[in-house]
């Protein structure tokens, strides 16, 4: 919607500017639009000037789309082309049949009373009718400025368009990778309930439903309201919680209030699902802190867990889950996130801020 409206107000400028540069530059300035009752020459300047802008629009709006990008260069030089000539032709017709009168005929000297002679300017008529050569390099001066112009913003348009083309397809690549993995972390954890017969594994069982319809309807989106995916981190917490001993010490904390703040869906589960995978082992005991903080334009995340899970060489602390999660926070929070993980040798410390 921002993007939409800068693109308007440039338009908007440059069409103004169009207009009063002709007279920003004029010896005369503005005040040369008090003459367009009895001059001719600044009524064409003026609507040639009008054509110009008109044209800028024009092929920003219509040549450049259907011709130029479609690379139909010839009918869209000749299509300029004849443009500029209908420019032109706003040029009176006794513009073409005369020529600018050279200076030396119109100077005149004056002979001081010192005895001193002095030069006079031109009369007036020499600066109020321009050669045609210099009117005709004036107009095609702001043509070609008004067609580098309408190129130069088309095409950084495409270009921006194709960036977020990309950015979509690679984040719905990466959505699409955190997903599965996530629900096969939370499959293994309800397969272990099911071992040990667990009263609750029909409670954890719901719990997934519960899950499965959050990334099904909603985490679908672009951006899900914060308090659903706080919502979705609770639960999973809860399922944790069902599945674990005394030898795991878990301490998880909500403070603030979500109220009308969105956040990119599944965005914070890795970060809290790499603990639980690397911080829990029933042979000996361990710690796990979530802490989730929400202000109403930021969101602070802490998550420390002891290692207590052997992790190969080829699999390290992180995992895809985690990888992805940090290629997603610089795609769409770009300049709107600070992360800071810490790895020790016996611990696993993240901390994030994230402007909402």
């Amino acid at each position: 919607m921002k993007k939409s409206i800068y693109r308007t107000l440039g338009l908007v400028i440059a069409g103004v500017a169009f207009f009063i540069l002709p007279y920003v530059f004029s010896p005369y300035g503005f005040p040369e639009l008090l003459q367009l009752g009895t001059n001719p020459h600044e009524r064409s300047n003026l609507i040639s000037t009008v054509l110009i802008v008109a044209f800028f629009y024009l092929s920003y709006f219509v040549l450049i789309p259907r011709f130029f990008f479609p690379k139909k260069y010839v009918v869209f030089a000749g299509l300029s082309f004849m443009a500029f000539l209908c420019i032109v032709g706003t040029f009176p017709r006794e513009d073409f049949k005369r020529e600018r009168p050279r200076q030396e005929e119109f100077s005149r000297s004056w002979v001081m009373p010192s005895g001193e002679e002095k030069n006079l300017p031109p009369p007036q008529e020499f600066w109020e009718k321009p050669p045609l050569d210099f009117a005709l390099s004036q107009k095609l001066f702001m043509f070609l400025l008004a067609l580098f112009l309408s190129l130069s913003l088309r095409i950084n348009d495409r270009w921006q368009q194709s960036e977020q083309d990309r950015l979509q397809t690679e984040l719905s690549y990466l959505k699409a990778q955190i997903n599965p993995h996530f629900l096969f972390n939370t499959l293994n954890s309800i397969y272990s309930l099911a071992i040990e017969k667990s009263d609750a594994t029909a409670d954890a069982i719901v719990q997934l439903s519960s899950f499965m319809r959050y990334v099904i309807r909603d985490a679908q989106n672009d951006l899900v309201p914060l308090k659903k995916e706080l919502d979705y981190i609770e639960q999973y917490v809860a399922l944790q919680k069902i599945r674990l001993d005394d030898t795991v010490q878990l301490q998880y904390s909500n403070q603030g209030q979500a109220s009308q703040q969105k956040i990119a869906p599944l965005l914070l589960i890795s970060f809290i699902e790499n603990a639980f995978k690397y911080g829990v082992n029933p042979e000996g005991r361990s710690e796990i802190i979530i802490r989730v903080r929400v202000d109403e334009h930021q969101l602070r995340l802490f998550v420390f867990n002891q290692k207590v899970r052997l992790v190969p060489s080829d699999e390290n602390a992180g995992g895809i889950g985690l990888r992805n999660t940090k290629a997603r926070l610089e795609l769409l929070y770009p300049d709107r996130h600070d992360l800071h993980i810490q790895d020790t040798e016996n611990t696993f410390t993240i901390e994030l801020t994230l402007k909402l």
